[in-house]
């Protein structure tokens, strides 16, 4: 099709639904176009992606939105990574921080001098030479500044938000910015029987929505993606063992942690994820592994305060749409493919797939080569993001369950082996175009399972090591001395973000 794009239709609502409105519309300065969503008042939203990685910060930024009243409206708290429980053994913890280690030295990656002390008989830890850890370890917050004084203080942070809460405020921002929505339900998707693209959608009123461009909002099921254009879908079951999550709300239970948890289980593992007004809990498990009853008895068991809403259920199949954008279709969110929420990744992947949309959009007219680029962008992203998410598994040490044997055991794909036996060898990390993860998360897993480099880098013993003992001591002390002045996770939030 050559025809430009004057008619965008949005159909779905929720977090992807909203977070595309809202985008597309301050895309519009760039060449005008009309935006309609289409939001079925009889489905609800899944309502994943309560946690989220630092991305968000600058994409409510570029938005225009005030953060103060985002967090007052959202009901938010604020995340500097995520605690692991359990991992590696039961009984072991180790944290996710959203911030580098230390500070490189003569080019040098810090981790190298570390192991180098650590083989030298030291017992250094990792988590010492970050401000991220040293504040979550304390219940503690502060936001970084811009510029940051030295390299240890630049950090970033994310949010836990209500899912809810955010699609609704996304939609008053979106409808007050003009785009027009509708509440209807999705009857029928008509097709070019010429060209396979899609001319318009019919509504249960009986009303005819006609669009030259649409994104799919629908959900699992893809009601255009994959109901309509039979694009295909690619199953990552045999890598990511995970295809069912169980998820209730708790009343809140004192102060809220400024770190999402991760506790693994039997058969996976359960989230704490604390808001100001309540507490998100949930348990994403393999139900060949264990059964549904057990898991929600698991979960139940495993709460720290009154449910205050039913125990939801979500089936899924972790793996990708093979095309996010087909022809005059684009899919967003839950069509477009899903993987575990381990490691809060559902509305950043929303996020970065907008972002390659806006970058390629066809306001001329559609172009094979741009709807090509994007879907190879996205499944390297996904790619990386999977072999990130395999590695929490993969390199476990765990032998109380079956599930966790499995997944020590699994064939993985050969860009993680590489990774893996890089690391094991070397110390050095493998970077691949498009990651979505930083050299440090991917240390933090390495260090966190207890994989021990073989070999040291030999440029890290250029300093002697009675200059570097105590120039690590003075980086350890000057960490935790800004952490113990800074003030609560609850005291920044009365503070800076109350009513």
């Amino acid at each position: 099709m050559s025809k430009a794009v004057k008619h965008l239709v949005i159909v779905g609502g929720g977090t992807a639904g909203w977070m595309a409105a809202a985008s597309m519309q301050r895309f519009t300065s760039l060449g005008a176009f009309e935006i309609t969503l289409i939001e079925s008042p009889d489905i609800p939203t899944v309502g994943v992606g309560e946690a989220t990685i630092p991305n968000i910060v600058n994409f409510n930024r570029n938005l225009g939105i005030d953060e103060i009243d985002f967090i007052r409206q959202t009901q938010a708290t604020f995340k500097l990574g995520i605690q692991f429980e359990d991992w590696a053994n039961q009984g072991s913890h180790f944290f996710h921080p959203f911030s580098d280690y230390g500070i490189a030295i003569d080019g040098i990656g810090f981790h190298h001098y570390v192991n180098r002390l650590n083989h030298a008989g030291h017992k250094l830890r990792l988590a010492d030479y970050s401000v991220v850890c040293a504040l979550a370890e304390r219940n503690k917050f502060a936001q970084p500044l811009n510029p940051p004084p030295n390299p240890l203080a630049d950090y970033a942070y994310a949010y836990h938000l209500d899912a809810g809460l955010y699609a609704e405020y996304l939609k008053k921002l979106s409808v007050s910015r003009g785009v027009n929505h509708i509440s209807d339900n999705l009857a029928h998707v008509d097709i070019d029987e010429n060209n396979g693209y899609i001319k318009a959608i019919q509504l249960a009123s009986g009303q005819q929505i006609q669009g030259d461009f649409f994104i799919d909002c629908t959900g699992f099921k893809g009601l255009l993606i994959e109901q309509a254009m039979h694009t295909g879908y690619e199953d990552w079951s045999q890598h990511l063992l995970t295809d069912t999550a169980l998820a209730v709300q708790t009343k809140s239970s004192g102060e809220p942690l400024p770190y999402t948890r991760c506790m693994a289980k039997k058969a996976g593992w359960q989230w704490r994820i604390p808001l100001q007004h309540r507490t998100g809990n949930g348990y994403v498990f393999a139900s060949d592994f264990e059964s549904h009853a057990d898991a929600e008895t698991s979960l139940l068991s495993n709460i720290d305060n009154t449910t205050i809403t039913d125990l939801k259920t979500i089936h899924f199949t972790p793996g990708r749409r093979k095309k996010i954008w087909n022809k005059n279709c684009f899919a967003l969110g839950l069509a477009s493919g899903f993987l575990e929420p381990l490691e809060s990744t559902s509305i950043s992947l929303i996020q970065t797939a907008i972002a390659k949309l806006q970058t390629f959009f066809p306001h001329a007219g559609f172009s094979q080569a741009s709807e090509d680029e994007v879907n190879r962008l996205h499944n390297q992203e996904l790619e990386r993001i999977r072999d990130f998410l395999i590695l929490h598994y993969k390199l476990n040490n765990r032998d109380d369950s079956e599930f966790w044997k499995t997944c020590r055991d699994m064939t993985i794909p050969d860009s993680l082996a590489h990774k893996i036996a890089m690391f094991q060898d070397t110390g050095h990390i493998v970077e691949y175009d498009h990651e979505s993860f930083e050299p440090a998360s991917w240390l933090t897993m390495f260090n966190g399972f207890g994989i021990q480099p073989k070999q040291l880098d030999i440029r890290a013993e250029q300093i002697k090591e009675e200059k570097l003992v105590p120039y690590l001591a003075q980086m350890r002390e000057a960490i935790r001395q800004a952490a113990d002045n800074a003030d609560t996770h609850q005291g920044f939030i009365n503070k800076h973000c109350g009513v």
